[in-house]
């Protein structure tokens, strides 16, 4: 694809200069930055991000039907019908999680039958009709009769409010009773044990729903792919443009589920704008956290460096809530981080937020965006001020060498601790070769990255100056700004400056701030430093709710 925005060709403008020109000033950004030919604009990338998807080499999938994935879960679907769908439609459509538990608690349904209602809706219109989104790879078997033992649990006060809401994760984390593939035809049989985040999920009395479709062993694999694509899952598509608007990726399956109110929030997973990217192109909030406050033990890997699982959700609130529910320190994560906070320390006091006075920079360069110029203004009106800034002129060399050398560490070790012990394949190699067994249905785009990553001779010595290098950069980018002009936070737009963020190490959300003139959903990106969690969150419902931006997709109501 030189064409289709690939969120881990990542690198950066800078990336593709040769060393002498990594601090040169930089051109007008793009998506997440990471596009091959620096040479495009906006409007180049607007073009592209508007391609038809029957162009590409495969839209549904090879390997699953919608057959196999309701086999198991339609016989105990037998008595919700398509009234008892219409009658909780309206209580459920773009409902936030109070909401749903109110209702629940008024007696206008259970868990069961919101349950019922989220996997009613994913039948109807995920697969295999003119509305197909192919956002969803597997339906957890058991999450039924979960849901009916949920509804026997009294809803005492002060129980997580996270508690009886389905829950779809990203099918890079594991879960019990369902297989983690990333994607890949290699993993369609790793059945595992929960990871750590899910024991967390469940620990809180949530239901895991399924497992979302992504962008294929997270978008570190294929390199010529649009985002949203995976050998198991078939092409994801967005609900605002089903084969004319980018998904993003690659927690692709993610965004777009929540979007089209397929589950009540979902997980996905970030290494450098693959919360961002989809949250915002689906008009949705993503929140990309400290690395270390959410775990990634069991979680497929990019890079223990870098990757970070995050909650996507329809509303701030629910943004909250979610984060609240996966936190914890996790012994087994080399990054993890004791914040020592009790739960409810995320939504219970986040009503009360006000942003007066929070001082905010705004790259200059930013402000040719009038739905960015617009959300400035916005933000003002609550009593913020904007100072407009140049931005450090600073570059991220050797990105790409980092995320080769971690991946190619990080991958056997997930297989050895936590992918099921049938299967054989550890290393890179092993993968690649098993894909060439059937390249037709494993690998239609190829598998640049992994050649890339098994080509990559790079040591550990200079993997951690790589590390040390990109880290300084990172922070500085954003340090040194907020410093001069004593801001509080960094406002961007979808995931532009997602990959300065992630080797900082910092916290980014972005929360929906309109829609383009072709109807592409744009997100406005709150950073800050780390653990300002609590911030990004009141300041984005403040924003949210003076803005009010997010419209649900019309197709899907």
């Amino acid at each position: 694809m030189t064409k289709y925005l690939s969120l881990f060709l990542l690198l950066f403008i800078f990336s593709c200069k040769d060393a002498s020109k990594s601090n040169e000033a930089r051109t007008p950004i793009t998506e997440s930055e990471t596009v091959v030919d620096n040479t495009k604009t906006d409007d180049d990338l607007s073009a592209i991000s508007t391609k038809d998807f029957r162009e590409f080499k495969v839209l549904d999938s090879k390997l699953i039907t919608k057959a196999e994935i309701w086999e198991r879960i339609n016989p105990q679907m037998e008595d919700f019908k398509e009234a008892d769908y219409n009658r909780l439609k309206p209580m459920v459509l773009e409902s936030d999680m109070m909401t749903l538990q109110k209702h629940i608690a008024d007696g206008k349904f259970n868990y069961e039958q919101l349950t019922k209602f989220y996997l009613y809706r994913i039948r109807k219109f995920d697969r295999e009709n003119d509305l197909s989104l192919n956002s969803v790879i597997s339906i957890n078997p058991n999450v039924i009769k979960e849901a009916k033992e949920v509804d026997e649990t009294e809803f005492e006060e002060g129980m997580h409010p996270i508690f009886g809401m389905p829950i779809l994760l990203k099918d890079n984390i594991n879960a019990a009773n369902m297989v983690t593939t990333a994607g890949a035809a290699a993993l369609k049989n790793n059945k595992t044990n929960d990871a750590f985040l899910t024991k967390q999920l469940k620990s809180k009395g949530a239901l895991i729903l399924g497992k979302a479709n992504l962008s294929e062993w997270a978008y570190f694999f294929c390199g010529d792919c649009p985002s949203g694509y995976s050998a198991i899952g078939g092409q994801t598509l967005n609900p605002y443009g089903r084969r004319i608007i980018d998904t993003g990726g690659s927690s692709s399956g993610s965004g777009v589920a929540v979007s089209a109110n397929f589950a009540a929030a979902a997980i996905g997973s970030e290494t450098s704008g693959s919360i961002l990217s989809p949250a915002s192109s689906n008009s949705i909030v993503g929140l990309k956290p400290t690395i270390g406050l959410v775990s990634r033990t069991g979680v497929v890997p990019i890079s223990s460096t870098l990757d970070t699982a995050g909650p996507m959700t329809k509303t701030v609130m629910d943004n909250a809530i979610l984060l609240d529910a996966i936190f914890g320190v996790d012994t087994s994560d080399s990054k993890a981080i004791n914040p020592l906070l009790d739960n409810g320390f995320y939504y219970e006091d986040l009503k009360k937020a006000r942003i007066n006075g929070k001082r905010f920079g705004a790259p200059k360069r930013l402000l040719e965006d009038s739905l960015y110029v617009k959300a400035l203004e916005d933000l003002k009106e609550q009593g913020a001020v904007i100072v407009e800034i140049e931005e450090e002129k600073l570059g991220l060399p050797n990105f790409l060498r980092l995320l080769n050398l971690d991946m190619k560490k990080d991958l056997p070790a997930y297989m050895e601790a936590y992918a099921n012990k049938d299967i054989a394949m550890r290393t890179i190699e092993d993968f690649m070769a098993f894909n060439l067994k059937d390249s037709l249905t494993s690998m239609p785009y190829g598998q640049n990255l992994f050649k890339g990553i098994a080509n990559d001779k790079g040591d550990a010595a200079f993997l951690e100056r790589i590390k040390d290098t990109l880290k300084t950069n990172g922070r500085q980018y954003f340090d040194k700004p907020m410093r001069a002009h004593n801001l509080d936070g960094f406002l961007s737009i979808n995931n532009y400056h997602a990959g300065f963020a992630a080797v900082a190490e910092y916290p980014a959300l972005t929360v929906p701030m309109g829609y383009q003139d072709n109807g592409r959903p744009m997100g406005l990106t709150f950073i800050s430093s780390r653990l300002r969690e609590k911030q990004l969150l009141e300041w984005a419902y403040v924003y949210e709710q003076a803005s009010k931006a997010r419209v649900a997709p019309k197709d899907y109501n």
